[in-house]
C-alpha cells in the first residue's frame, strides 16, 4: 500500500470515494440516483473547496493498493499536529487492515516528529472504534464531532553508554 498525491485527473475517483463514505446515510432517502448523485457531487465539490481554503498546504493523497485506487487521504500538518482531515477507503477495501496500517504509519510520523495526531469523526461513525482502539482518545466535541487525538509516547532518551 502506498500513497501519492491526487490530481486533477483523480478528481471523478475521489467523488467516488466521497460517495462511497456517505451512501449508507443516503440510502433511506427516497431521492431518484440522478438526485442522490447531483447531491454527492455538490456536497463533494463543496468539501473539497472547504478543505482547499481551511488547510492551505495540505497534502490531498489517493490511497493505492497494488497500484489499484482504494481511496483517499488527506493531511494537514501543523507545527505541534497532524491533523487527519479525511481517511476514506472504497468498500472493497475496508475492514482488510488498511486503515489501521495508514493510521500507524500516521502514528509514526508524529512519533518521529514529535506531533499529535488529531481527526475529527462523527460520534455515530463506525471507524471511531478503530481510532480508539489504535489509542485516540477524546480531545473536544460539537453536536456532531467528536475531535479524537494520539499523543506520540514521551520517553527519556536512553543513558549515555558507560
Amino acid at each position: 500500500m502506498t500513497c501519492r498525491p491526487a490530481t486533477a485527473a483523480d478528481t471523478a475517483f475521489l467523488r467516488e470515494v466521497y460517495a462511497a463514505s456517505r451512501a449508507e446515510e443516503l440510502a433511506p432517502l427516497p431521492w431518484p440516483a440522478a438526485a442522490k448523485q447531483a447531491f454527492l457531487d455538490q456536497q463533494a465539490a463543496a468539501q473539497d473547496h472547504s478543505y482547499r481554503h481551511n488547510y492551505p498546504g495540505a497534502d490531498f493523497l489517493v490511497i493505492l493498493v497494488d497500484a489499484t485506487p482504494a481511496g483517499r487521504l488527506y493531511l494537514h500538518a501543523r507545527p505541534s499536529e497532524i491533523r487527519i482531515m479525511d481517511i476514506a477507503l472504497l468498500p472493497a477495501f475496508r475492514g482488510l487492515g488498511f486503515g489501521s496500517a495508514l493510521l500507524r504509519r500516521i502514528q509514526e510520523l508524529g512519533t518521529a516528529s514529535g506531533r499529535a495526531v488529531s481527526i475529527h469523526v462523527e460520534t455515530f461513525n463506525p471507524a471511531r472504534r478503530l481510532y480508539e482502539r489504535l489509542g485516540f482518545r477524546p480531545a473536544g466535541q460539537t453536536e456532531v464531532y467528536l475531535l479524537l487525538e494520539w499523543l506520540p509516547s514521551v520517553t527519556a532518551p536512553p543513558p549515555p553508554a558507560p
